[in-house]
């Protein structure tokens, strides 16, 4: 029923030999977090035995080896989304990655008048740091709806786009529903107004194949931890033009060409370094970088179409399966060639946060709550959603697992 070797595959992740609660571990939250496989593991204690050093600041041999290895996992985040590696900006994640352009872009050239568009889908990082940027800059934030089914509300987000518009933030994929937005279309309306476009690739740079010169977007910001990375590393991809005309977000080490005082030494002068030094003020997180490297490789051996596909199999397989459950209510999911691997649901007269702790008994991890989207769920109706979202060493015996368990919590 898949075209991975899912059983291979699974033999990369260690954790995945662990019981919990006396039962196997299967593991369904990889929305929140993906598991890491060994060669990733390995990547980060190979560079703190044998390379740890900072980078850029020293002639010596470990500090040399270790911005090679820093530079060659930006190139190969680089090849991944296809951007020059001047580009992508190492970052702590794709919430540090929205707050930059917000920042360095939202706070200081937009103004009272200029519009940015925001869905109501967005997570929380999506939505509150405009939140904040606009009130200091005195720009407005306009919503555009969604249908009741979660997907994007097209027609309301044309009718709201305007010559005021000058950025969209969107995500590419809901971390509720999984449904997979069109950015490409989004893109190129937004650009006909002259509107910049940043896409929230937390949930789809990990799972389908994102190509930013395609897509044709702006800013593109996306998280390591969700692609089986480490945690605390992210990166902002953004156009050249675009970033060497923004201000930095932060001030410190590595991010400056020259610093001076005059005679009087009552002025200070600072220069900014290149791309993509400008924003990477400070002490990097150089193992997580070289792990993020290390995730890349293993994604691009298997090939994002293949993720996909197998998500897509998981997903539509658990789908019917939920579906024969009474009591058992899935939002979303209208169209499923447009769906990734996300399920959300409730159980009739039970909280979201009840059915995650059931299922922790079998040792089946899940999500529960908001999943940082409280205006999405204001949509639906919902006080918090569970929620099983799937990845590449996921198989359909797990899902019968989940589904026997699920009914057990009918």
């Amino acid at each position: 029923m898949s075209h991975l070797d899912v059983n291979k595959i699974r033999e990369d992740f260690p954790i995945l030999k662990r019981k919990i609660n006396n039962y196997p571990l299967v593991y369904f939250d990889n929305a929140a977090t993906s598991q890491k496989p060994i060669q990733v593991i390995d990547a980060i204690v190979d560079f703190y035995e044998n390379h740890n050093a900072n980078t850029g600041r020293a002639v010596h041999t470990l500090s040399q080896e270790a911005t090679d290895m820093q530079q060659v996992a930006r190139e190969k985040v680089a090849h991944f989304i296809n951007a020059d590696d001047k580009e992508v900006v190492f970052v702590r994640g794709t919430t540090e990655a929205i707050n930059l352009v917000a920042y360095s872009l939202g706070l200081h050239t937009l103004k009272k008048g200029d519009e940015v568009l925001v869905s109501v889908m967005e997570h929380h990082s999506n939505i509150v740091p405009w939140d904040i940027v606009s009130g200091l800059s005195g720009f407005t934030i306009k919503y555009v709806n969604v249908k009741s089914d979660g997907s994007l509300d097209y027609k309301d987000f044309e009718n709201k786009l305007s010559k005021k518009t000058k950025l969209v933030s969107l995500t590419h994929v809901s971390n509720v529903t999984g449904a997979i937005n069109d950015v490409k279309k989004v893109s190129k309306a937004a650009h006909e107004y002259g509107a910049l476009m940043l896409v929230d690739g937390a949930q789809s740079v990990p799972h389908l194949p994102v190509d930013v010169k395609e897509l044709d977007v702006d800013f593109l910001a996306f998280s390591g931890h969700k692609m089986l990375g480490p945690t605390g590393i992210g990166v902002l991809y953004g156009k050249t033009g675009l970033l060497e005309k923004m201000t930095p977000f932060q001030g410190g080490g590595s991010m400056i060409s020259q610093v001076s005082f005059n005679k009087e030494h009552d002025q200070c002068d600072v220069s900014f370094a290149g791309l993509p030094g400008k924003f990477e003020a400070g002490t990097p997180d150089i193992s997580g970088i070289v792990g993020l490297g290390a995730s890349v490789k293993y994604l691009e051996q298997i090939g994002q179409n293949e993720v996909l596909e197998h998500e897509k199999r998981l997903t539509n397989y658990a789908i019917k399966k939920m579906q024969e459950i009474q009591k058992v209510a899935i939002f979303g999911h209208s169209d499923e060639s447009q769906s990734s691997g996300i399920v959300p649901f409730n159980v009739e007269g039970l909280s979201s946060h009840d059915v995650a702790l059931f299922m922790d008994n079998y040792g089946i991890a899940i999500r529960s709550g908001f999943h940082c989207a409280q205006p999405l769920h204001q949509i639906f109706n919902l006080q918090s959603s569970a929620r099983a979202s799937f990845y590449i060493y996921n198989t359909f015996d797990e899902i019968d697992r989940f589904v026997d368990i699920l009914k057990q919590v009918v």
